[in-house]
């Protein structure tokens, strides 16, 4: 039920305070400033707790890795303990230019939970000796090992079976680290790798052109890319301005000065054989001014690069991983962990994968990377229940924050682990393109170049677009250097979760060597130009002079959110400031292939589970304690006086020409009229937009109707009634505190309503809700099903005599809510709940369920009321039964008179009368 007046319903209703009136507002009074009082308690709690325990640090250098030539090399580490050991242990590494101190935060939280923990310095950064050999299996993974070497003779570290409980976790360098170092130890019992590369070549020179069946091992596999005449020769766009910016930070990678603060020996200083490469080793720092030099990625510089790439060693890890990866990142884009995620999947091991709203290009603050990371051990070290395999993206600016008003990002889940790396497939649309074929130049020298990204100021591009300074969009489209095919407007909504492919035919200019760069862009009903992420895909096409090619480009991959009314536009450029460019002038003509080409567009099923920081639960505690105490304040002025129908009071609902119309005329009900009695579970039925969930909301007093009227035992409802005392309701969103039990958040809600605990007949509703040892876990490791279950719960506390309840059994999506068995528990539930006296409405689009627990139905249809009464006397409306002694006799009479004849079922299904009902029922 999505329709635009259902988009502003409340995120969590608290519609009741139990069964009997509301109790005098005194003591009403009383019961909110104590909830408040409980709730600021614990928030104090929680700021106390969070300061302890206290944690042990000691300074120690182990021995890595010597140099070649048996030069000694010592690695600078700080070891945590936590108060209580043996423990199991993780060991923490950095990233790119960065040293152990960056990981002290995340090291003494990880202590404070319970681990122990080795944070490091790499070799060459900071006070550890050696050189920079770039992740190199041979050096730096191999000092991985002597690390784990140095916790598993600690007595500190718990064993399992004799082996030493461990994990490994590190971010961009660190995250590849982690990758192959698990993969080569297979000590290491978990791993999380965060915002890093599958394989360096593929990273760094890129080529997004799709290789053919033919050509498997051809353009697009690591920066290889084929020439015309199908042999494979090493090649990709040089990301010329990330690697630049890294090869920096290898000369400012410390030295004496960095030296342990705990005391330890002075460390060596730099061993480089040359001052023009800081620490970096002789022939890494060679290939890389080769190839900065334009000389582009050889053979020699592409077998370094897959040296030190986890795709040359995934194949062998079988750890459980948590990989996550930044949406904003030109360095390492979501590509790179997806195959990272297929090549472990395809090994045998666990994977999970997060997309997060930062990168290397744009931190977030609603990033808690760590945060994952420990949940992730607790899970897979220490077997505590986890938030399962789901696959969780960030949809960037999708919320407004409650604080600021800002902007947000909203996370997302998509059910059944990560497409790609199992049986689940990242699901196309096809968006045909149009524009006719078009000649660009590139400028002599690369110069002047589009602006797409630039390492770390992703943030300073994205401000510039929002303050209409042109932004992305317009540095990225340069006069002469671009052409553009665009869809035409989109006609729903349509949310971009992956890749994008388009054919193109590029036909060669003079030199025969074409770099282009691709992007999918955004365009707004008034031309606004949004280039999602700021990514672009790099294109490198050889061959003759004049030959024209036909290209299949993978288009970066994004997470957007294209409105209704925009269009999709394929943009080609010549130029990238952050890419190695040709130096000679040269023109090209791009077409669609064929003259028209779909673009492919993915997407993956997804369900908002938060949108904002990490502080959300805070501020929805919050805001509930406001909600209730203004609720209070609200009703303590005075309500609207209604008069009880006496010939009514023992009747639950009667619904009497009720109407509401919306300020801009929009007729949500139009003179529906129903009454249900004691015992009896109603379905109210009814397609998007028939007045279901207006009328829902007019019951439970959230909204006052235009005209008629609901009345509940007699009384009439308004907002406050206290009448809605009787009442229980489930409905979308119930708005539960994450860091809290599910036994918590039921008690919590029971103490918001003023009434004895005995009153709330825990015992009987939790046998009821059959979540078993589910009550005493954290509701944020809950899923979507038993969020559900514990809802129905919630609105079953007090045993209400009317029980309401909007979809029940299912989500945003239909494998979303409850799997079959528990649907049909739920059926004997809402059964034996009636059986007692009490009245169940459930709202609901699953027909067949609605067949088989309701008693009686109502449908609605365009706010008017189509059909009520029992489900065999609704199942029959509309056909005429006449029973014969003699069919056979009976057809033949009939057709001899021309009427044709057929036999139907005794009764219809539901699902039959109801299309039958509201008309749109297609027969063909």
């Amino acid at each position: 039920m999505s329709t635009p007046r259902k988009a502003g319903r409340l995120h969590s209703v608290w519609v009741r305070a139990g069964r009997s009136r509301v109790l005098a507002s005194r003591r009403r009074w009383v019961s909110m400033l104590v909830v408040a009082v409980l709730l600021i308690a614990a928030g104090v709690s929680l700021a106390v707790r969070s300061r302890s325990p206290r944690v042990d640090v000691t300074a120690h250098f182990v021995t890595g890795t010597p140099e070649p030539g048996g030069a000694p090399v010592r690695l600078d580490t700080s070891l945590y303990l936590p108060a209580s050991t043996p423990a199991p242990a993780v060991l923490l590494a950095h990233g790119f230019g960065g040293s152990k101190g960056d990981l002290d935060a995340q090291a003494r939280a990880l202590a404070q939970a319970g681990y122990v923990v080795l944070a490091y310095t790499a070799r060459g950064f900071g006070a550890s000796g050696g050189l920079i050999h770039l992740d190199s299996r041979r050096y730096e993974v191999a000092d991985g090992s002597r690390l784990l070497d140095f916790l598993q003779a600690r007595p500190e570290v718990a064993k399992s079976g004799g082996r030493p409980v461990l994990g490994v976790a590190g971010s961009s360098y660190g995250g590849a680290l982690a990758l192959m170092l698990a993969a080569t130890d297979h000590r290491i019992g978990a791993v999380a790798a965060d915002i890093t590369w599958h394989s360096l070549s593929s990273a760094l020179f890129p080529n997004s052109v799709v290789p053919s069946e033919a050509t498997a091992n051809g353009a697009g596999q690591d920066g290889w890319a084929a020439d015309a005449a199908g042999a494979v020769q090493p090649g990709g766009v040089f990301k010329r301005l990330w690697a630049g910016y890294l090869f920096s930070a290898g000369f400012t990678a410390g030295g004496p000065a960095a030296s342990s603060a705990q005391g330890a020996a002075d460390p060596p200083g730099p061993d480089s054989d040359s001052p023009a490469c800081g620490r970096f080793a002789a022939q890494l720092c060679s290939l890389y001014q080769q190839a900065a030099s334009g000389q582009g990625l050889d053979a020699a510089f592409a077998r370094l690069l897959a040296d030190s790439s986890p795709a040359s060693v995934l194949d062998h890890l079988r750890a459980p991983t948590l990989l996550t990866q930044g949406e904003h990142d030109s360095l390492f884009p979501l590509s790179e962990a997806d195959a990272n995620a297929r090549q472990l999947a395809a090994a045998g091991a666990p994977v999970q994968v997060r997309w997060r709203s930062g990168g290397h290009d744009a931190p977030s603050a609603d990033d808690d990377v760590a945060g994952w990371q420990r949940a992730f051990f607790d899970q897979r070290l220490r077997g505590k229940a986890g938030a399962g395999a789901d696959f969780t993206l960030s949809q960037p600016g999708a919320g407004i924050s409650s604080t600021s008003g800002r902007t947000v990002d909203t996370t997302l889940r998509a059910g059944g682990g990560y497409p790609g790396a199992g049986s689940a497939r990242f699901a196309t649309t096809d968006f045909p393109l149009r524009g006719a074929a078009q000649r660009i130049s590139a400028p002599a020298g690369g110069a002047p170049a589009a602006v797409t990204s630039i390492p770390a100021l992703g943030d300073l591009l994205g401000a510039a677009s929002a303050a209409g300074v042109g932004g992305t969009a317009a540095l990225s489209r340069l006069p002469g250097q671009t052409a553009i095919f665009s869809t035409d407007r989109l006609t729903a909504p349509k949310l971009i979760t992956g890749p994008s492919k388009v054919s193109l035919t590029v036909t060669a200019g003079s030199t025969g060597r074409v770099t282009l760069f691709v992007g999918l862009h955004d365009v707004g009903p008034d031309g606004a130009d949004t280039l999602p992420q700021g990514l672009v895909s790099p294109v490198l096409v050889t061959g003759r002079p004049g030959q024209i090619h036909a290209v299949t480009v993978q288009l970066p991959w994004i997470v957007a959110q294209v409105p209704s009314g925009h269009r999709l536009a394929v943009e080609v450029s010549t130029t990238d400031f952050s890419y190695q460019l040709p130096t000679a002038a040269d023109t090209y003509r791009v077409a669609l292939a064929g003259g028209a080409q779909p673009l492919s567009v993915s997407s993956v099923p997804v369900k908002v589970i938060r949108t904002g920081g990490a502080w959300g639960w805070v501020i929805t505690a919050l805001v509930v304690v406001l909600l209730c105490l203004g609720y209070g304040l609200w009703r303590s002025r005075g309500r609207r006086a209604t008069k009880a129908d006496r010939a009514l009071t023992d009747v639950p609902i009667v619904v009497t020409d009720l109407a509401k119309v919306y300020s801009d005329g929009y007729r949500a009900v139009d003179g529906v009229s129903f009454r249900v009695e004691r015992g009896q579970v109603l379905g109210l039925l009814g397609p998007n937009g028939a007045g279901k969930t207006t009328t829902l909301r007019v019951l439970m007093g959230l909204i006052m109707p235009t005209s008629g009227s609901i009345r509940v035992f007699g009384e009439e409802i308004v907002p406050g009634a206290p009448v809605l005392a009787r009442l229980g309701a489930f409905v979308e969103g119930p708005g539960f505190l994450p860091h809290l039990t599910g036994r918590e958040n039921l008690r919590l809600y029971w103490a918001a309503s003023g009434r004895p605990v005995e009153a709330a007949q825990f015992d009987t509703v939790l046998e009821i809700a059959g979540l078993g040892n589910s009550l005493n876990r954290r509701v944020k490791t809950y899923s979507h099903g038993m969020e559900q279950r514990l809802a129905i719960a919630q609105a079953m506390l007090g045993l209400p005599e009317v029980l309401v309840l909007d979809e029940p059994t299912n989500g945003d999506e239909p494998t979303n809510g409850l799997d079959p068995p528990q649907i049909a528990e739920m059926r004997v539930v809402l059964g034996r709940y009636a059986a007692t006296g009490r009245t169940v409405i459930v709202s609901s689009h699953l027909l067949a369920e609605v067949e088989q627990t309701c008693t009686h139905v109502v449908v609605m249809h365009r706010g008017r009321l189509v059909a009520a009464g029992s489900v065999a006397e609704v199942a029959g409306a509309g056909s005429t039964q006449l029973a014969v002694e003699n069919p056979a006799r009976a057809g033949a009479v009939l057709a001899a008179a021309g009427i044709s004849a057929r036999a139907v079922p005794a009764r219809r299904a539901l699902e039959d009368v109801f299309l039958d009902l509201i008309g749109e029922r297609n027969d063909s």
